[in-house]
């Protein structure tokens, strides 16, 4: 029974890496033809309506209320920083950006998590944290400067700290997250519910409401259904299938790689070797983070056994 529901939680898994593998195309795709606040709004529109679907089907819908109203200033934080401040961060970078410079910068929010949790969640920061830290950011000075670090110029700089500075609000967000024990899609909904107006205030104020051509339209629905709404859905049944969580944690390292394939064939952008090289360092460091602690946990464990 354990063999089949891995193997189904695989499945689940390497589904929702190949659809979040195909977003970073949507994000300039669908950028072709909106503004940033524009695909904001489509897509958290779409990714309500999603999830509400989802939980309908669930019979969960009635959670909402009770769930927002025991921690309603949880839920107006991460609904300011997801959707509202992340997204409109990351779709500017990505309007000012190479799709491959601005995935590759993004990826290195897993790496800035832990440093960020030593002053707020008062952990402790390990030689691995900070030997992945130096790792990943060499691949980011890499990557900026295309392959001359010593240079320090920067095609766009403003882009690239906007990519980094959405890094910073996708942790804000997990890190706030930490502190909500309430059913994660219901949380979710949440965010995008209080989110969604602060958009559409933006565009008010802005006068920049969407032009409502099918191709806009359809590139905005996509990147809510897939990047906001279902594929989270898919990634948590297979965190809940598999018997270890590590069974399909792994699988993520997938999507860079694929993304990087679906940019250069459909994007056409050729991939410069410092995006490879600093790609490479970064999900170095990523493992380094995930599978060291693991090693030496399972080492210790031999250790103690034999003693």
């Amino acid at each position: 029974m354990t063999l089949q529901s891995d193997r189904q939680a695989v499945l689940y898994g390497l589904g929702a890496v190949i659809l979040w593998a195909t977003v970073a195309t949507a994000f300039k795709l669908a950028l072709a033809g909106l503004s940033p606040i524009q695909l904001l709004f489509i897509a958290s529109l779409t990714s309500v309506a999603t999830l509400t679907l989802y939980l309908g089907c669930k019979g969960k819908l009635g959670l909402l209320k009770g769930q927002f109203l025991r921690r309603p200033l949880l839920y107006l934080q991460t609904g300011l920083l997801n959707p509202f401040l992340y997204y409109l961060v990351l779709f500017k970078a990505y309007d000012l950006l190479p799709a491959q410079q601005a995935l590759s910068l993004n990826y290195t929010w897993a790496i800035l998590l832990p440093i960020l949790s030593v002053p707020l969640l008062k952990q402790k920061l390990t030689k691995t944290d900070l030997l992945a830290a130096f790792i990943a950011y060499s691949g980011v000075i890499i990557i900026a400067t295309q392959g001359d670090p010593l240079s320090l110029s920067f095609d766009s700089p403003i882009g690239i700290g906007l990519a980094l500075l959405s890094t910073l609000f996708w942790c804000l967000y997990w890190i706030i997250n930490t502190k909500d024990n309430g059913d994660p899609v219901v949380s979710l909904l949440l965010s995008f519910i209080v989110g969604l107006p602060l958009v559409s205030l933006v565009m008010l104020i802005q006068g920049d409401w969407p032009a409502w051509s099918p191709k806009a339209l359809a590139a905005g629905v996509y990147v809510g259904l897939f990047e906001m709404g279902a594929t989270f859905i898919l990634w948590l049944m297979a965190l809940k299938t598999a018997s270890h969580t590590a069974k399909v944690s792994t699988l993520v390292f997938l999507s860079p790689v694929l993304s990087i394939g679906f940019i250069a064939t459909i994007l056409g952008e050729t991939i410069a070797s410092s995006t490879f090289i600093g790609l490479a360092l970064i999900l170095s460091a990523l493992m380094l983070q995930q599978l060291c602690p693991k090693l030496i946990a399972k080492y210790g464990e031999k250790v103690q056994t034999t003693k």
